[in-house]
């Protein structure tokens, strides 16, 4: 495996949250499985320690530091220790940016220095009943009055929906003919007519709560828009790319991790008298799964490297989705195959990794999606061949 470009603080960083982790996430993790959801305190502990929120200006209470591979070392780590449960990226690098990015100043300092402290939980609602990856399917509404707009709407499979203090609302604000015409707002807890349901029951990520965000006639103030109406749609679109750079790196990580469990496994376990790891069988979908991961890896680092520079096209996005949630899937099943009957139970590590793998390539685009995506890019004009690329 080439080395990978860290800098020294980067890799002190990296020690101190994985020390983090074991001393205040590990040893909580089944407690929080069984009850659906991850305390809020563990918000409030990550801000205190400069591990939630780090990329944005100290007067906010970051490090000022907008290196996306901070972040990267986060969502590894996370992976790594086993609980992606807690979905502390979702609040720290795919909502968070959303206030700095099209938000007022006005508003970065009334809500950023909580969500950098942990005091602040925020989620993200686009997705509806009826309107998964079509983001212009949705069906919420909201209309203009003299100081402020009135929601109504239904989301559902809303990460941090039960925890989360400040949620970003999709609305449709447009005429019904206008599909892409929506305003993004920023609907915080406690707004009359803002109601969550359920704590969804899922396959995996068992700790992590999705719930169901319920709005009626929910008067959200015109100082609460973020960014302009109307341009919603196109926001959502511009902090995709991001989304997908986020859910990669942890797709990838995890099927690390499947992949060293079940290295350990194979190396340990015997059958007929030898190891299994002594069979070609397993040698060869280790040989084979390895340098998927490697090859990953390799892109998925020049993506983070793209995102820094300004440079990551929704294409490329796509393709690093794309490629990593099923590569997650598939370690995770080979694993599972490995590991022969003890890979079922519950109480090896491999089988929760299976089940918390499924959801990578449905949510934040479906493979179908970014095929879709990536199929457009190379049927269309602006597909340019190998040996015309300028390298």
């Amino acid at each position: 495996m080439l080395e990978r470009d860290f800098t020294e603080e980067q890799q002190m960083f990296r020690e101190a949250y994985r020390q983090f982790l074991a001393a205040e996430v590990v040893p909580h993790m089944e407690k929080w499985r069984d009850a659906g959801i991850v305390d809020r305190e563990i918000f409030r502990k990550a801000g205190d320690q400069g591990f939630l929120m780090v990329w944005p200006d100290e007067k906010y209470g970051g490090m000022g530091d907008p290196d996306f591979r901070f972040e990267q070392i986060i969502m590894e780590e996370t992976a790594y220790a086993r609980v992606g449960d807690w979905y502390n990226s979702l609040h720290s690098r795919l909502v968070g940016p959303y206030l700095t990015r099209f938000g007022s100043e006005e508003q970065c300092d009334r809500f950023l220095p909580g969500c950098v402290s942990g005091e602040t939980i925020l989620a993200v609602a686009m997705t509806e009943p009826d309107a998964g990856s079509d983001l212009a399917g949705m069906r919420s509404t909201a209309v203009e009055h003299d100081d402020h707009w009135v929601l109504n709407g239904t989301k559902t499979y809303i990460s941090n929906g039960i925890n989360a203090d400040l949620v970003v609302v999709a609305a449709k604000t447009g005429s019904p003919e206008e599909r892409h015409s929506m305003t993004l707002f920023l609907v915080e807890r406690g707004m009359a007519g803002f109601e969550r349901g359920r704590n969804l029951k899922k396959m995996g990520l068992k700790a992590q709560d999705t719930a169901e965000l319920f709005f009626k006639d929910v008067k959200v103030p015109k100082r609460n828009v973020l960014g302009e109406p109307g341009r919603g749609f196109i926001y959502l679109m511009e902090g995709l790319a991001e989304e997908r750079l986020i859910g990669a790196v942890g797709y990838l990580s995890a099927a690390q991790l499947s992949f060293d469990l079940t290295l350990e496994y194979v190396r340990e376990r015997k059958a007929f008298g030898k190891p299994l790891a002594a069979f070609q069988n397993t040698q060869f979908q280790l040989a084979q799964l390895r340098t998927e991961l490697d090859i990953a890896q390799i892109f998925i680092d020049q993506c983070v490297a793209a995102f820094n520079a300004g440079k990551l096209t929704a294409v490329d996005a796509a393709k690093a989705k794309l490629v990593t949630s099923e590569l997650q899937v598939k370690a995770a099943d080979v694993g599972v195959q490995l590991h022969g009957g003890a890979g079922y139970m519950d109480e090896y590590p491999i089988s929760r990794q299976f089940t918390d793998a499924r959801v990578a390539p449905i949510y934040a685009g479906s493979s179908e999606v970014m095929k879709i995506i990536i199929s457009r890019d190379v049927i269309g004009d602006g597909y340019e061949p190998f040996n015309k690329r300028n390298f």
